[in-house]
C-alpha cells in the first residue's frame, strides 16, 4: 500500500468539518472548564489535546487496512464486544451511578464507547446476506436477538444513553439492508408504547425495570421538568435557561453566567452544547449545526458510493451512530428528548468517546479510499 496514495485519496472536506467541530470544541470546553481547572488543578483541554493525539493514531491505523477484511472476523468481533461488556460487569467501577468504567492506572476506560464500533463492524456482516430480505417481523427477529444479548449487558450497567445508541445504530442499518420503513416505523412507534407503559406500570404497580430510579425519573420529567425542580428536572430546567439567555450573539466567550456559575450539571460532557448556546447564541448553534449536517451528509454519500454492501452498511452504522448522538444530546439539552448522558461526538470532554469516535470516522474515511480499490 503506498502511503502517498492513501493521503492523496482522502475525503479532505469531511476532515475539514471535523477539525473544525474540533476547533469548537476545544474553544468551548476551556470555558466550560475554567472553574473546574482551578479548583481541581486538572487541565481539561490539555488531557482533552492528549487524547486527541492518541486518537488521531487510532484513527490512521485504521486507515491502513481495507475494511472490507474486517468482515471475516465477525463472530471474533461480535465475542470480543459481549467480552469488554462482561469485563465491566465484573471488573469495572461504579460512576455516576454506573458501573461503566474500567480503571486504567490514572484514567478510567469506558468499553461501552468502543464496543459501539465492534457492533457496526459486526452487524453489518450480519446484515449482508439478509439485505433485501427483512420485510417481515419474522425476518427482523434475529437481528433483534443478535442486538438483543449486548443491550442487556449494557442495561446491566445501567448505561441507558449507550442502549439506545445500539437502537438507535440498529434502526439505520436495518434501513439501509432494505427493511420496510413502514414496518420500522410502527415498531418504533410500537416500543415508546412499551416503554411508556412499562414505566407506568413500574411506579402503579411495582414492575421491576433494568434501571435505576434516577435513570427513570429522567424520563419521566422529560415530560414536565417541573414535577422536581430541585432533583430531576434541575438539569433540564437550568440547561434551558442557558440556551435561552444567549439569545442571537451570545455574551461572549468566557462570559456565561450559568457557566461561570456553575448552575449547569456536567457542563464540560453531557450539556456542553449549553455553554456554546449562552455564550455565542443563536448564531454560534446554527454553524455548530451545520458543521454536523455536513458531516452527517458526507458519511451519506460516502455510504452512496461504497465497493460493497459490507462497507456501505458499515458507512450508515457511523451515519446513524454520529446521527443519534448529535440529536439526543443537543435535544436534551433544549428539553426535546430525554436526558440520557450522550456525549456530543467530538465536542464533549472524554478519551473514550473521542477515541471511538475518532475510530468510527476512520472507518468511515477507510470505505471512502477504498471504494474503487485505488490503492492496490
Amino acid at each position: 500500500m503506498r502511503i502517498s496514495k492513501l493521503f492523496k485519496s482522502l475525503d479532505y472536506i469531511l476532515l475539514i468539518v471535523v477539525g473544525l467541530i474540533l476547533v469548537v470544541g476545544f474553544f468551548v470546553l476551556q470555558s466550560a472548564t475554567y472553574n473546574a481547572s482551578i479548583k481541581y488543578h486538572v487541565n481539561y483541554v490539555n488531557r482533552q489535546m492528549l487524547w486527541l493525539a492518541v486518537s488521531s493514531v487510532a484513527f490512521l491505523c485504521v486507515l491502513t487496512v481495507d475494511y472490507s477484511k474486517l468482515s471475516k472476523y465477525s463472530i471474533q468481533i461480535y465475542l470480543l464486544n459481549l467480552g469488554l461488556l462482561l469485563a465491566v460487569l465484573f471488573f469495572g467501577t461504579e460512576t455516576k451511578g454506573a458501573q461503566a468504567w474500567i480503571p486504567i492506572g490514572p484514567y478510567k476506560f469506558q468499553p461501552a464507547e468502543i464496543v459501539k464500533i465492534l457492533f457496526i463492524l459486526g452487524l453489518a456482516q450480519f446484515l449482508r446476506p439478509r439485505v433485501g430480505k427483512l420485510n417481515r417481523i419474522r425476518d427482523l427477529i434475529p437481528v433483534f436477538l443478535y442486538t438483543g444479548i449486548p443491550l442487556v449487558l449494557i442495561l446491566k450497567q445501567p448505561d441507558l444513553g449507550t442502549g439506545l445508541v445500539y437502537v438507535a445504530i440498529m434502526f439505520g442499518m436495518l434501513l439501509a439492508a432494505g427493511a420496510s420503513p413502514i414496518l420500522l416505523g410502527v415498531l418504533f412507534v410500537g416500543g415508546i408504547g412499551i416503554v411508556s407503559l412499562a414505566i407506568y406500570s413500574h411506579y402503579t404497580w411495582g414492575l421491576p425495570l433494568p434501571l435505576k430510579d434516577y435513570q427513570l425519573m429522567r424520563l419521566v420529567v422529560f415530560v414536565n421538568p417541573m414535577i422536581d425542580p430541585r432533583g430531576s428536572g434541575w438539569n433540564i430546567i437550568q440547561s434551558q435557561i442557558a440556551v435561552g439567555s444567549g439569545g442571537f450573539f451570545g455574551k461572549g466567550w468566557g462570559l456565561g453566567s450559568q457557566t461561570k456559575g456553575e448552575f449547569l450539571p456536567e457542563q464540560w460532557t453531557d450539556f456542553i452544547f449549553s455553554v456554546l448556546a449562552e455564550e455565542f447564541g443563536f448564531i454560534g448553534s446554527i454553524i455548530l449545526l451545520i458543521l454536523f449536517l455536513l458531516l452527517i451528509y458526507r458519511g451519506i454519500m460516502i455510504a452512496t458510493k461504497a465497493k460493497d454492501v459490507y462497507g456501505s452498511l458499515v458507512a450508515v452504522g457511523v451515519v446513524s451512530m454520529f446521527t443519534f448522538h448529535v440529536l439526543q444530546n443537543i435535544g436534551m439539552t433544549i428539553g426535546i428528548m430525554p436526558i440520557t448522558g450522550i456525549p456530543l461526538p467530538f465536542v464533549s470532554y472524554g478519551g473514550s468517546a473521542l477515541l471511538a469516535n475518532m475510530i468510527a470516522l476512520g472507518l468511515l474515511m477507510n470505505v471512502y479510499i477504498y471504494h474503487d480499490r485505488i490503492l492496490f
